[in-house]
């Protein structure tokens, strides 16, 4: 089912993970070069994920009348020099304004390459088909962010972004080679899509993404001082525990969609129970090198398992309104990454240890679980598909 045109939109989204998520194995190196705490380099992340959130809506009404390839390619070339500016920034302040020019291009695009891959396959087979799209997003956590985080390390934190660029060359020439042209752009008009938008069974799934991102981020963000602060490896050592975590989401992104083509919402609440119960067996054994390390990737997999099915979820939810809802649920995600953050952060600026972080993670996945089981409950809220 790896066709050419989703094997494109794999590569561009390899890009834009490696971009979005490297920026967290590099903290301590970014802090260093302008003199700032840890916990203010994690704003960086918070930045990109407000970006999204912000230029989500934005961008989507921009594009809304372009055909899907012309608005991929338009969105890849503003990523291209996004990260262009991220590799040249002379300080903190023009860094996070590089990181949220990027940003803009980001909700966007996996909101129309979901809908372009969802509309490559067979109705039994989208979430599988939208979950291939992500496995370049996961995959940037195996490959893209260790080696990028190796890079950085050894050569500096702007190799890292020089490294991007060129992949976003190879995902600009992918996707004019091989997205078929021809897709054509909302039709119906922007404003009845927001109408759309504004219904109970459209807005549960997004606040669920919304979750399961504060939840995962609350932690991720500050992985590299959890692994060398708490359990005892390297500054080197953290790559290849982000390589393993890298390797448990790309499984957990492919398990995820395979099981939510044949129940969304049982994928969804399982998943949210697994998190909970591994963020706390987390805190318990985090001192313990390796079992820390085996406990990260099957979280990591349980979190990626989430994205694909949520992304569904909510493009059917609002059958009349897919477009919007496809970018809106992006920024649905990143505004969980950009809280997620800033949560992680103002715990620890108030005290609290790196330890602790996945307890407080768990508490938020808690939420997510119980609007998910709701949903289990009462399947009148969810597409007659599921």
């Amino acid at each position: 089912m790896l066709s050419a045109p989703i094997l494109a939109l794999a590569v561009a989204s390899f890009g834009i993970g490696t971009t979005e998520f490297v920026i967290m194995g590099l903290l301590p190196e970014v802090a260093a070069s302008f003199g700032v705490s840890i916990p203010q380099a994690g704003h960086l992340v918070s930045g990109y994920a407000l970006g999204v959130v912000v230029g989500a809506p934005l961008v989507a009404i921009a594009t809304a009348g372009l055909p899907r390839k012309t608005a991929l390619i338009a969105l890849m070339a503003t990523f291209l020099l996004g990260n262009l500016g991220c590799a040249l920034a002379p300080s903190y302040g023009l860094l996070m304004l590089a990181r949220i020019a990027t940003a803009f291009a980001h909700g966007a695009f996996f909101g129309i390459g979901a809908i372009v891959a969802r509309d490559l396959v067979v109705p039994e087979r989208r979430t599988q088909a939208v979950a291939l799209m992500f496995t370049g997003l996961t995959l940037a956590n195996v490959l893209g962010v260790p080696l990028g985080t190796a890079l950085g390390q050894a050569l500096g934190w702007r190799a890292t972004f020089w490294a991007v660029v060129g992949i976003g060359v190879a995902a600009l020439a992918a996707i004019a080679l091989w997205v078929p042209a021809g897709l054509p752009g909302t039709r119906g008009g922007l404003v009845r899509e927001f109408r759309a938008l504004a219904r109970w069974p459209v807005l549960k799934p997004m606040l669920i993404s919304t979750l399961s991102s504060v939840s995962f981020f609350t932690v991720f963000t500050y992985i590299a001082p959890f692994l060398t602060e708490v359990s005892g490896f390297s500054a080197r050592g953290v790559t290849g525990v982000l390589f393993a975590a890298g390797i448990g989401l790309t499984v957990g992104n492919l398990v995820g969609g395979r099981l939510a083509d044949r129940n969304l919402l049982a994928t969804v609440a399982g998943g949210f129970l697994g998190i909970v119960a591994v963020l706390a067996l987390l805190a318990g054994i985090a001192p313990f090198a390796g079992p820390s390390v085996a406990a990260l990737v099957l979280w990591s997999g349980l979190a990626f398992a989430l994205v694909s099915p949520l992304q569904i979820w909510v493009v059917e939810a609002a059958r009349d309104a897919p477009n919007l809802a496809s970018t809106l649920n992006q920024g649905a995600f990143n505004l969980g990454n950009a809280v997620g953050a800033w949560l992680g952060g103002t715990a620890l600026t108030l005290g609290a240890s790196y330890r602790e972080l996945p307890l407080l993670a768990a508490a938020v996945s808690c939420a997510g679980l119980a609007l998910a089981a709701t949903a289990l409950r009462n399947r009148a809220l969810m597409p007659a598909r599921t």
